[in-house]
């Protein structure tokens, strides 16, 4: 690494994307890479927050969609049950304040418990709108009881808004969104899914030095 650049990545994604949870295996691989050498920050995006109104039909049959692809092009499994529930309302914002809190208590576990978080709704099947569940799975990696209470807390969900308005200010559109970062400058690595032998040699020479914010194709 060059002496004197201060460099870190910018992990923007939601729990209940879709596609994010494709690339969850592409984010181990980043991750392990950059692992003692370049901090990750996670960003969470919020893909529907603050949504109010159960999914429609044509809702569960575009989001079915989504998944299918998913599924087909990246391997992930996913537990189509979800779609027999009724009534859902697909709000994005009580899970991504559930990784902020978690990554406010113990930084070292924000990637995995985000994982954890979207095992549970896409291959469990398991609520993420719901306090008690979304308690269950951060118990894994921090005290319950402190979970509870940072959770509900206002300066978290103002932090919470904060990465929402971040992703905005930097003109993220789409989740996953992997930005790297030199210094105060900022810029794109991937955006979407793609597998990580794709991004395995860009990475490395960005790591080394070879390759500085914005010369990635």
């Amino acid at each position: 690494m060059m002496d004197g650049v201060e460099r870190r990545i910018l992990y923007f994604a939601d729990p209940m994307c879709s596609w994010c949870w494709g690339f969850a295996p592409v984010m181990e691989a980043i991750k392990a890479a950059c692992a003692g050498v370049v901090p990750i920050r996670l960003c969470v995006g919020g893909l529907r927050p603050f949504t109010t109104e159960p999914m429609r039909e044509r809702d569960r049959t575009v989001v079915r969609h989504h998944w299918e692809e998913v599924a087909t092009q990246t391997g992930q499994p996913f537990d189509f049950a979800f779609f027999e529930r009724e009534g859902f309302v697909y709000d994005t914002e009580p899970a991504c304040r559930a990784a902020v809190a978690v990554r406010g208590l113990a930084p070292e576990a924000t990637l995995s418990h985000f994982a954890a978080l979207q095992h549970a709704f896409y291959a469990k099947n398991r609520d993420l709108t719901q306090t008690d569940v979304l308690a269950d799975i951060a118990s894994a990696f921090v005290a319950r009881d402190d979970f509870a209470v940072v959770f509900a807390a206002e300066e978290v969900r103002e932090a919470t808004l904060a990465d929402f308005q971040l992703a905005q200010r930097l003109g993220i559109t789409g989740f996953p969104t992997v930005a790297l970062v030199e210094d105060n400058r900022a810029a794109v690595f991937t955006s979407g899914w793609q597998p990580f032998a794709n991004l395995e040699a860009p990475l490395h020479a960005w790591l080394k030095g070879e390759m500085v914010v914005g010369e990635h194709p």
